[in-house]
């Protein structure tokens, strides 16, 4: 009789080992994952909770009407996220996306700062349902059609 391990147990060795690193996997990446999925932060569980100063995060709500302001710079813009309950004051260096406007929806990619000023990296606009853009708002519904024929052909 010689030693070692018999073929069947090994692959049963194997095929635990596999399962085990795979589901470490799984958990590391939801682990590293937790904070970066599509969920926004709202202004009220800002000011229930803050976050730690220089977390990542998404902040959502909307621009407050008469927020809006433009810096010396000319690049930064300075503006105010509320949702009804709070608000949170948000400073964004860049080009702002064509829809933002007052009153508008938003959400904001950044990091919270140690002044309670959320410091935006990237702005997503949002519209609402009666969305119309630019260069079809002042077509009737039968020149519409016609031009989205035109571009489909």
């Amino acid at each position: 009789m010689t030693g070692g391990i018999k073929p069947k147990h090994q692959r049963l060795v194997l095929l635990t080992i596999a399962l085990v690193a795979l589901i470490g996997a799984g958990l590391l990446a939801a682990w590293a994952l937790r904070n970066q999925a599509d969920y926004f932060y709202l202004p009220s569980e800002i000011e229930a909770q803050a976050p730690e100063p220089g977390r990542g995060m998404r902040l959502g709500g909307m621009v407050e009407i008469g927020s809006i302001r433009t810096m010396e710079d000319g690049v930064t813009i300075r503006f105010v996220v509320g949702d009804g309950e709070a608000s949170v004051p948000v400073s964004f260096t860049g080009i702002a996306p064509s829809l933002f406007v007052e009153g508008s929806g938003v959400v904001a990619e950044g990091t919270m700062g140690a002044d309670g000023i959320f410091v935006a990296s990237n702005l997503l606009a949002k519209h609402d349902e009666n969305y119309v853009p630019r260069e079809l708002e002042h077509m009737t519904t039968d020149q519409v059609r016609a031009q989205i024929e035109a571009t489909l052909e």
